[in-house]
């Protein structure tokens, strides 16, 4: 019986998302796969089109972890995040989406199956142009605020956090997570913080539970932006208030710095979307440097590593919780594994960016009720690019193919 093979490989991007990428893995029987990543969109697109069509193009989509080790061997020197991993990891979702709905099953029974029926989510306070929807420059703390926009959440938390955390408990969230100390690591380049800014920043955390009491779990994000001793001094000012966690607290280049800063407070540590591939994984648990274990699927290597790490911190008896700020099909694929893996604690999602530009581009977002994400319905993933996006004038695509 002949095989099918990979026939095409089209890229697609549009000027209004400026820093995502989305990536259609076509089989010779008509079935497409879809995936997504975000920043240094030329740099991927062209390694995409290059290297790696020059490789994928001809061969049998199935053999998902052969092409994983022939497209990734050249990026396993790479700690963090980078143009390798993400490139990577576009293609891995599309070639575990192909896969999926070749053979007609949701992709968590292709994962393993369900572990749960639904996952706890929490809302990351971000407003509807944060992040790799923010057409200009990144500056820790700043704010693209439309005041007419019922979900402008960042601008919320540094205005009135604690009617905030009201709204999003009215909604049905009991965990949100926030950045108020951001804007103060410009001016020293996150080498101090003033006892002033300290307070300041802190305030956010009070009025929170001044308002609601502990009804609602609040995660410190703290974006890498610190050296150890600031970072120290950030969870001390605000350990009594009582967070979930502290994320990121320094940066991913110094395991014994988060290992120290981690031993430094009875409050979890969270690391780190910023990493790829289990190797350096592998390092921050054999040095217990986090508590919990976070991934971006669509950085860290694609599903099938982040499955790998998944398994892995599983041994270490440490849950993990997949990240979610780079789009819609991303946010689907972490959907999926957090309800597959058994060690899964608690899934990050944007209400911002679901009420709003997310439906802009794709068919179908994670059913999401009461603070809970359920099983998406449908095979593969469960999302599709929509018509009208495609169709776009402003969208550009580029192909390659047999």
């Amino acid at each position: 019986m002949k095989r099918h093979v990979i026939d095409e490989i089209k890229t697609f991007r549009n000027p209004e998302y400026p820093h995502i990428l989305w990536v259609e893995v076509k089989s010779s029987n008509g079935i497409k796969g879809l995936g997504e990543t975000s920043f240094d969109t030329d740099a991927v697109e062209g390694l995409i089109h290059g290297e790696f069509s020059s490789y994928l193009l001809g061969k049998d989509p199935d053999h998902l972890d052969r092409h994983w080790e022939e497209i990734a061997r050249k990026m396993r020197i790479i700690r963090g995040r980078g143009v390798d991993g993400s490139a990577v990891s576009a293609i891995d979702m599309a070639l575990w989406d192909l896969y999926a709905k070749n053979i007609k099953q949701p992709l968590y029974q292709v994962l393993g199956g369900l572990s749960r029926e639904k996952i706890r989510v929490y809302n990351t306070c971000a407003g509807y142009s944060y992040g790799v929807k923010r057409k200009g420059r990144f500056t820790p703390g700043s704010i693209d605020h439309h005041p007419e926009s019922i979900y402008e959440d960042q601008h919320a938390f540094m205005e009135n956090a604690g009617a905030l955390a009201q709204d999003l408990l009215s909604e049905g969230f009991t965990a949100m997570k926030i950045w108020p100390f951001d804007k103060y690591s410009s001016e020293s380049n996150g080498q101090f913080i003033s006892q002033c800014d300290l307070d300041e920043g802190t305030e956010p955390f009070i009025k929170i539970r001044e308002t609601v009491g502990n009804k609602i779990d609040v995660m410190v994000e703290m974006h890498s932006l610190w050296n150890l001793p600031s970072a120290v001094r950030i969870a001390k000012s605000v350990e009594p208030t009582l967070p979930f966690w502290f994320e990121d607290p320094v940066k991913m280049d110094n395991i014994d710095s988060l290992a120290e800063f981690r031993h430094s407070t009875h409050i979890a540590t969270t690391a780190s979307e910023t990493s790829a591939l289990r190797w350096s994984f592998r390092e921050m648990f054999e040095k217990q440097a986090m508590t919990i274990c976070m991934l971006d699927i669509s950085w860290v290597g694609g599903i099938s590593e982040a499955k790998r790490i998944a398994s892995m911190a599983d041994a270490y008896q440490m849950p993990i919780a997949p990240h979610d700020c780079v789009g819609p099909v991303t946010l689907m694929f972490s959907v999926h594994l957090s309800l597959n893996a058994p060690n899964a604690l608690i899934q990050e999602t944007v209400r911002a960016y679901n009420a709003t530009w997310y439906k802009d581009i794709v068919d179908t977002l994670p059913e999401i009720v009461n603070g809970f994400a359920y099983p998406p319905k449908g095979f593969g993933c469960g999302t599709n690019l929509l018509d009208k996006f495609i169709l776009d004038e402003a969208t550009s695509t580029k192909v390659s193919s047999l």
